[in-house]
């Protein structure tokens, strides 16, 4: 896997080694997982609200959460589409 992109600031990498982190993380915010999603891959709201992300040429889904954090099996599936994006948790 590659580190992380020397192109993101301290808050993308902060986000990012937030929903890599074991055991799951929580009360990471949707802004920032948007700002940081933006930054390293393509993203697209559809009309129903949800979320495209491609990223490697890998694609998912996201639903927006109701509050403002993401909850837990959101923070699963990004990290899955990241790690098979090749991105890893900073040291």
């Amino acid at each position: 896997m590659t580190d992380t992109p020397e192109h993101l600031n301290n808050h993308h990498r902060d986000t990012l080694n937030q929903i890599l982190r074991h055991p799951v993380s929580h009360n990471i915010e949707w802004k920032r997982v948007r700002s940081l999603l933006d930054t390293v891959a393509d993203t697209t709201r559809e009309h129903n609200g949800k979320y495209e992300v491609t990223i490697a040429g890998q694609t998912d889904y996201l639903t927006p959460p109701r509050g403002k954090d993401i909850d837990e099996q959101t923070v699963v599936d990004l990290r899955e589409l990241l790690e098979r994006a090749g991105f890893s948790l900073e040291e």
